[in-house]
């Protein structure tokens, strides 16, 4: 399936949840990731942020998508992240 990520965390926890995310999305812009992940490892991610995230002051919000077969992409202004990495 392929998962966009965007989070809005405490400052004290933007290193955390960006260095979690890294290890299975890429990042794309701030507060922004995104890629191709299994099920599994969607599970793992999860559980991941939800133990380092404060459930009651940061949100973590996932688009979660079957594929990219029927969508495109369309950028305006610089490129940040690691977009070039994307399959």
């Amino acid at each position: 399936m392929f998962v966009i990520l965007v989070y809005d965390v405490n400052q004290k926890r933007v290193a955390k949840v960006l260095k979690t995310a890294r290890k299975y999305l890429y990042w794309v812009q701030n507060s922004v990731l995104e890629g191709e992940i299994t099920e599994a490892n969607f599970r793992r991610l999860k559980g991941e942020l939800s133990r380092i995230i404060n459930q009651d002051e940061d949100s973590v919000l996932f688009y979660i998508f079957g594929s990219m077969k029927y969508s495109s992409r369309e950028l305006l202004g610089i490129k940040k992240g690691g977009e070039t990495n994307m399959l």
